[in-house]
């Protein structure tokens, strides 16, 4: 990465003398809302090795009759403990600069740079999460308006053909609340983070606009989905290829998502991200800053398995 350095704005000829205004403006990032929804991993932290082991318990079948004679020994079931590893790594990144060119700056330099650098990492930390959450076994495509193709083996089974609406919503959380058994996230409700192509899909449906007529009607004012068929809906603009599509397949028709409940992705901490200013270097000319930290994000339950998947990631092939 080049150093930032101070050089004049005119290397021959006369010099003008150039107004700056007051304000610093900066460049705005995409909206970030994955850390709310993580679990930190207790127990872990510095001093605590590259990595931590979730120990997870597997439900107990249920029985078809556990009626028992008198002369009956009592049937055994097993009882299955399961283990998930994430491992840490290092993260960060830096932004180098002269002396001089703070010196001489209008503006007070080290300070510009650590809130871009913080903007940078939030960044970063919402595309670690996402990525996790998008792992999941289980995938949603909308095929139709009334027609969807899931897959239960970590890849979807279909191109996307159409955008989120009611029915898919309904659809999801049925798949969810019946066929995974997926305890809901806080209270009785799951959460679903979407694309705005996504949100703006439900929001378009007559369905939704019909009902909110009369249950909400500032839903449509505020461009809020708000909490529908048992999913409350929160908006992305955070994009990439690791995190959430603008849009999918064909005519980009599908904003991606996930939906989720309980203990979906863990967090293993061992050191904090952070700002760190570098030793200054050559005499105090040479100077950097940069955020770091040591961590990892990853799903808890990597199965598609009733009673333990927790996301639904609502996706397409690719065509």
């Amino acid at each position: 990465m080049a150093t930032h350095t101070w050089v004049f704005d005119a290397p021959t000829g006369t010099y003008k003398d150039h107004a700056l205004s007051a304000r610093l403006f900066e460049a705005a990032i995409e909206e970030t809302v994955t850390m709310d929804f993580v679990n930190s991993v207790d127990g872990y932290g510095r001093k605590r090795g590259e990595s931590v082991t979730l120990t997870r318990v597997s439900n107990v079948t249920e029985p078809t009759n556990a009626t028992l004679s008198e002369t009956q020994r009592i049937p055994e079931d097993d009882f299955t403990v399961t283990t998930k590893e994430i491992t840490v790594s290092e993260i960060g990144r830096a932004i180098p600069f002269t002396s001089l060119s703070e010196d001489l700056s209008h503006f007070d330099l080290e300070n510009a740079i650590q809130k871009e650098l913080r903007k940078q990492m939030t960044l970063y930390l919402d595309s670690l999460g996402l990525a996790a959450f998008k792992a999941a076994q289980l995938k949603y495509t909308p095929t139709g308006a009334t027609a969807a193709t899931t897959a239960t083996a970590g890849t979807a089974g279909a191109a996307a053909g159409a955008n989120m609406n009611v029915y898919h919503v309904e659809e999801i959380r049925d798949w969810m609340y019946d066929t995974y058994h997926i305890p809901p996230y806080e209270g009785s409700d799951y959460i679903g983070i979407f694309r705005t192509k996504g949100i703006r899909g439900i929001k378009r449906d007559p369905d939704w606009e019909d009902w909110h007529k009369y249950t909400d009607p500032a839903a449509k004012f505020n461009s809020e989905v708000g909490r529908l068929e048992q999913i409350r809906f929160i908006e992305t603009n955070h994009g990439g290829s690791a995190v959430t599509s603008a849009g999918l397949n064909s005519g980009s028709n599908l904003g991606e998502g996930v939906v989720f409940g309980d203990d979906a992705v863990a967090m293993a901490e061992a050191i904090t991200p952070e700002l760190r200013a570098a030793l200054p270097q050559d005499f105090g000319r040479a100077q950097a800053v940069a955020w770091y930290g040591v961590l990892a994000f990853d799903i808890i339950w990597d199965t598609s398995n009733a009673g333990e998947a927790r996301v639904v990631h609502v996706t397409g092939t690719s065509l």
